[in-house]
């Protein structure tokens, strides 16, 4: 089945692209194939600047099973460098030096000993930013990174995904949060069940999918 078609958008070096859409528009079908775990039945995704398939930091919407998961923080954020271990058994020093530095970064270095399990909501979702952070320089893909978040815990989330854009990596971020959509990005993507929009943040605030959407949110 052919979720949308004759979609094309690029996404540069650097920039901020969110995804936004209705439910069943086709955004977790295109993460998939962002990710190299669907193939476009049609065309192609080209990766650019010598990226490699390996090389996407990705947050994804978290399990009951994933928010119980017994490991401290730091092996959590380690893990995030398993693709670049490749078959070695134990991992370098470069990459535990780098968990640590990503853990410092997002300010959860002080939770490095404490299970993983045992965290809030908001200080899990720190942890796997980080993890996600040890797999690339360039790429981050988040879907709905903030999911079941208080407000504030919220704001904090997106200030970071914020000071991790202008640290270099390109950010994309699938979201229903479109005022934050609006606010944080660069560029928009936006899917409906019959239409596609792809332009820079003023450009979409002056098209009809605007109003579109934040005629959704309101009958959510």
């Amino acid at each position: 089945m052919t979720v949308i078609e004759n979609m094309s958008f690029e996404v540069a070096d650097g920039d901020y692209l969110c995804i936004v859409g209705e439910n069943g528009s086709g955004k977790s079908t295109l993460v998939k194939a962002l990710l190299s775990l669907k193939k476009a039945e049609k065309g192609s995704i080209e990766f650019g600047e010598g990226l490699k398939k390996n090389e996407i930091g990705y947050l994804p919407q978290q399990t009951m099973a994933q928010k119980d998961f017994p490991a401290s923080v730091y092996e959590v954020v380690l893990s995030g460098c398993l693709n670049s271990r490749g078959i070695r058994p134990f991992y370098s020093a470069k990459e535990r030096k780098k968990a640590l530095e990503t853990m410092e970064l997002l300010g959860i270095t002080d939770l490095k000993n404490r299970s993983y399990r045992d965290l809030s909501g908001g200080q899990q979702q720190r942890v796997l930013l980080s993890r996600a952070l040890c797999a690339t320089k360039k790429l981050i893909l988040l879907d709905e990174p903030v999911a079941g978040l208080d407000p504030i815990v919220t704001a904090e989330l997106y200030d970071l995904i914020e000071k991790i854009n202008k640290s270099g990596v390109t950010v994309i971020m699938v979201t229903h949060d479109l005022s934050a959509a609006v606010k944080c990005s660069r560029h928009i993507l936006c899917m409906t069940e019959n239409e596609w929009f792809f332009g820079s943040r003023e450009e979409f605030l002056k098209s009809k999918f605007s109003d579109f959407m934040r005629g959704s949110e309101a009958g959510d």
